[in-house]
């Protein structure tokens, strides 16, 4: 076993590592925080969000808004960022305390104020605040603070067994043998569709990295345990274990679209990952964004350190018996069954089956065990 492959560097060159249990927050004044925002500490201790040492101050703010990089031009779209300005002075340490249990110190090295519609313009193109991400924007306080943590304990979360950092994921991969990695992204149980994607990715390169975001969604996406157990099916009859692993991202989804394809790709290559599948409409929302927005903004960052693996359509065809693409196929659209994750919501939702052209068995029967599977 080569355990001596060159791992691709984490982003901005080094994996950041902001833990430190022994942390004495005795006299600290606390501020109490919600899940998304312990998500975000996190992933800034634990190096997902390297090269993020905490929150951002106003520079890389306004870098990240204007130039979709950081103050020193390393590559970044999505503000991580912090309300509470109103509640702490530059200068201050304070205990930021989750309601999991996630405790972590922050020193206050920036206190700003910002306009809300331009952070929503400029990170989801509009200000529509029918879009999730937008009605958040507008529903945080009116001051930012940044500056660095340091996690002391992290929060009590479910799915534990599925959990691997970084440091981790890197070690794991290097014990493999694998050389080249590629990162699969989702919100959603896996359909035909998205096990054509992944297999086909999978020929070209040593390891699948499947990792599904664990956190808050909109409604009417699916439950996290559903999730997790219809993937666990489906690797479980479908996949070779020693080809694939099976890890989540906690963290928001923010539905940022192209942006957030971008964030999403930073956080993987920080995983180890060499290589990052990018689907039609990646992150998207409604009508907000083109079809393949996501694919073009990677045009844009030539320095990004991972590949994107763009797939435009993909459906089953009745005349190959099979998942096609729109490359290998010569069939009309009559033959054609386009894998529609709204149809799909649509048949469970009327307690149908979907087809086995559409979906496996086994991840079928892990839905529909559920009376409602999907976040209300």
């Amino acid at each position: 076993m080569d355990i001596s492959i060159n791992m691709p560097a984490p982003h901005g060159g080094k994996l950041v590592n902001r833990t430190d249990p022994t942390v004495d927050t005795a006299d600290m004044p606390v501020v109490g925080i919600g899940k998304d925002i312990a998500h975000d500490i996190e992933n800034v201790a634990h190096g997902v969000f390297s090269p993020l040492e905490g929150f951002m101050c106003r520079e890389d703010f306004r870098n990240v808004l204007e130039n979709m990089r950081l103050a020193n031009d390393v590559p970044w779209t999505i503000p991580i960022v912090i309300d509470i300005g109103e509640q702490v002075r530059e200068g201050d340490e304070v205990v930021l305390k989750g309601e999991q249990g996630t405790v972590a110190v922050m020193h206050i090295e920036d206190v700003y104020g910002y306009e809300k519609k331009e952070y929503a313009e400029k990170v989801f193109r509009t200000t529509d605040v029918n879009h999730p991400g937008v009605e958040k924007i507008m529903n945080m306080g009116e001051r930012l603070a940044g500056g660095k943590i340091t996690l002391v304990r992290k929060g009590e979360e479910p799915f534990i067994d599925y959990y691997l950092r970084p440091s981790e994921t890197r070690i794991l991969f290097r014990e493999k043998g694998w050389k080249d990695v590629v990162a699969f992204q989702t919100r959603n149980v896996p359909h035909i569709g998205h096990e054509y994607v992944q297999k086909t990715a999978l020929t070209f390169v040593d390891g699948i990295f499947i990792n599904p975001v664990i956190g808050r969604k909109k409604s009417g996406d699916f439950k996290d345990e559903v999730i997790l157990k219809a993937y666990a099916a489906l690797m479980e009859h479908y996949y070779l274990k020693h080809r694939t692993v099976l890890s989540i991202l906690r963290t928001e989804m923010r539905y940022a679209g192209p942006r957030e394809a971008i964030l999403h790709a930073i956080a993987r290559k920080n995983f180890g990952c060499t290589h990052f599948i990018v689907g039609r409409d990646h992150a998207g929302v409604g009508n907000y964004y083109g079809p393949y927005d996501a694919h073009d903004i990677f045009d844009e960052f030539p320095d990004l350190g991972i590949t994107p693996v763009f797939f435009r359509s993909f459906s089953y065809c009745n005349k190959c018996k099979s998942a096609v693409n729109d490359k290998i196929c010569p069939h009309g659209k009559e033959d054609h069954i386009f894998f529609s994750g709204t149809a799909i919501r649509k048949m469970l939702l009327e307690g149908r089956r979907p087809p086995e052209s559409m979906m496996r068995k086994e991840v079928s029967d892990i839905i529909m065990r559920y009376e409602n599977p999907f976040v209300e």
